[in-house]
């Protein structure tokens, strides 16, 4: 026990007295709380791949594998074999020319900005200010590339055409997260996303699509991924937010910025030697996941109504569940407490009743303000309107007061 020196002086250390407040858990302890209790929930709306075991991962790589790729084949070396493979199938799903697969979206993006800032002979680049580069990638476009940014909007939506339109500079490329994550997985509507690309061009600008999560945007829009794709001049898309491989991203366009985006990507550090677990696992998830997301869509939505009915019927003073009618399937939550409050209602019931109705953080978003995110995967698909509303009876009835 250490003791302040004037603790010393006054002799030897006392035993604390009954009731005295117990150590706070460190914030080490109180994740691997969160962990075990999220991991542990025997129901929930979504189970993601990082919340697996190493062996819980390589079971199910292994088990799969077979039904995607020949595995007697060559193991890959420096971009060919199985990474060619899932680059063709990316091309083709999206209808481009070509595709170059990335070891992430952010080294993905940076390049394929990079080249365009090139090509156009405008390193400005026209985004949203809650896009990904702007929050969660530390200034790489002005650090590593010398590109800068201009901001169409300040509104949580998607730039709209006459915003671009009206951009008081010139830019070179406009850059579009669909959807757009940190708005609520928002996004446009089939003809205000058309109008926003014919804005970009007729500004002499070239359209880039941050498509992390563009392989569920087919419901909202009522257009395959090709024709989406069409409309922008290249699309990264992400292999692990959606289809649950184990990480990767992809680059896709005409051949010839595909070429350059290669060279860029073995100066970036991106030309791995070998990457077949991941390229394996992304293959898996084209062939498992990707036909099955219009469905959680689907049910997102069913899931989106039960909860704002379970909060009327919990008698919450305040609730929103954003957008109403989801977009993806993902969406946001929020709630008038506090985000400390939230997180260990939702540890607490799913400690106590194996039920983990928000399986991630709660982010503060003013005084007794904060929100989550809501994800709908193939274990959502078990839940009924009224498993939903038990469900956040149950929570509520656990936030601290």
């Amino acid at each position: 026990m250490i003791r302040s020196m004037n603790d010393a002086a006054q002799g030897p250390a006392q035993e604390p007295t009954r009731g005295a407040e117990a150590a706070q858990p460190t914030p080490e302890q109180r994740r691997e709380r969160r962990r075990l209790a999220w991991r542990g929930a025997r129901r929930a709306l979504w189970r993601p791949g990082f919340r697996a075991t190493v062996g819980e991962l390589l079971t199910g790589l292994t088990d799969a594998a077979p039904d995607v790729y020949d595995l007697d084949l060559p193991v890959d070396m420096y971009g060919n074999g199985i990474v060619e493979t899932l680059e063709e199938r990316v091309a083709g799903l999206l209808g481009t020319e070509a595709a170059a697969f990335f070891p992430s979206g952010t080294m993905a993006q940076q390049v394929a900005l990079r080249c365009w800032a090139g090509r156009t002979g405008n390193a400005t680049v026209a985004m949203h200010p809650l896009s990904h580069p702007e929050l969660h990638e530390r200034h790489a476009l002005a650090d590593l590339s010398g590109l800068r940014t201009v901001h169409p909007t300040q509104e949580p939506r998607t730039p709209s055409a006459g915003e671009v339109h009206d951009l008081d500079e010139p830019f070179g490329t406009l850059f579009l997260e669909l959807p757009l994550r940190e708005a609520g997985f928002v996004l446009p509507s089939w003809e205000e996303l058309v109008a926003v690309t014919d804005a970009a061009r007729a500004r002499d600008a070239v359209v880039h699509v941050d498509g992390a999560r563009l392989w569920e945007c087919t419901s909202h829009f009522g257009h395959p991924l090709d024709e989406i794709a069409a409309l922008a001049d290249s699309v990264y898309v992400s292999f692990y937010k959606s289809l649950g491989g184990f990480g990767g991203a992809a680059l896709a366009g005409p051949r010839t910025l595909v070429d350059e985006a290669k060279a860029w990507r073995h100066r970036y550090g991106g030309q791995v030697l070998q990457q077949f677990p991941t390229a394996l696992s992304a293959l898996i998830g084209l062939e498992r996941e990707l036909p099955r997301l219009p469905e959680y869509v689907a049910h997102a939505r069913v899931v989106a109504g039960a909860l704002r009915e379970g909060f009327a019927g919990a008698g919450l003073p305040w609730a929103r569940v954003h957008p109403e009618e989801p977009h993806t399937h993902q969406f946001q939550v929020w709630l008038p407490y506090e985000a400390e409050a939230l997180v260990e209602a939702g540890v607490v019931q799913a400690e106590e009743t194996g039920v983990s109705l928000f399986p991630q953080v709660w982010v503060r978003g003013g005084p007794g303000l904060a929100h989550t995110e809501v994800t709908v995967g193939a274990p959502g698909l078990e839940w009924t309107a009224d498993d939903v509303r038990a469900a956040v009876t149950e929570f509520v009835a656990r936030i601290p007061r």
